[in-house]
């Protein structure tokens, strides 16, 4: 388990690394799908989002078990997570793939935001959109969807294992998201993979200046020629990195 002072470290560490960067650094340990497919930011804040999963999974509804009145108890899946998810934490929801309901609404996400929640990421869609972009909540979906979730959707249980958008999402795993979309870390890799990345961000940057001053990609990117390295490590002295 990652705890609340490693996880402020990894957020600090994170903070400028990419979703990309990371997806690479998980491929190397053979981990091919652990981006979370089709969900993209509702708004760009160019910071990254970093927290500790917690899990919400939906079902296909059955309308005699999914009226308006199963919110009068309190012990409701969709609810309950909403005031269970601890701060720091991300609320990872399994809509099934299917944004043709709202997985959750602004006056949801507005609660997890003043509980301290560092953000919600789901692959089905958001009613009330416009409104949880101008929340200071990193929140990624599929696409808007005004429809409640009870006509499409049936809470069914909390912080177990979900898929997300063919994602596996195990509770207590690190949730990246950057501004091009999520990507899951096991919680045993989170901070090898977090010093990985936080290397390779410092490099890409080293590359990304020599290119854009003519340089080769050849013997650069990938570093195969002994010279790269020298360079690199001159930059990084110079740069402090």
């Amino acid at each position: 388990m990652i705890n609340k002072d490693t996880l402020a470290r990894l957020r600090t560490e994170l903070s400028n690394v990419s979703v990309a960067t990371v997806s690479t650094a998980l491929f190397k340990r053979g981990l091919r799908n652990q981006c979370i497919q089709d969900v993209r930011p509702l708004a760009t804040r160019g910071r990254s989002m970093v927290g500790l999963a917690f899990t919400l999974r939906y079902m296909p509804a059955r309308e005699d078990l999914n009226g308006l009145d199963v919110f009068r108890d309190r012990t409701h899946p969709q609810r309950a997570a909403v005031e269970q998810c601890p701060e720091g934490h991300v609320l990872v929801i399994d809509s099934r793939k299917d944004p043709r309901a709202a997985s959750a609404g602004s006056i949801l996400v507005a609660r997890l935001m003043v509980r301290g929640a560092a953000g919600i990421v789901t692959d089905g869609g958001f009613r009330d959109a416009p409104e949880i972009a101008g929340l200071d909540i990193p929140a990624y979906h599929n696409r808007p969807s005004s429809p409640t979730n009870l006509t499409r959707h049936q809470a069914i249980d909390i912080n177990v294992p979900i898929g997300c958008g063919d994602a596996p999402v195990f509770p207590g795993d690190l949730i990246l998201g950057d501004d091009e979309g999520v990507i899951v870390v096991p919680s045993h890799l989170a901070e090898e993979v977090a010093a990985e990345a936080v290397e390779m961000t410092a490099y890409e940057d080293f590359v990304t200046e020599e290119v854009r001053k003519g340089r080769s990609i050849f013997g650069l990117y990938p570093a195969t020629d002994d010279q790269s390295l020298k360079d690199f490590d001159a930059w990084r002295k110079a740069n402090g990195r």
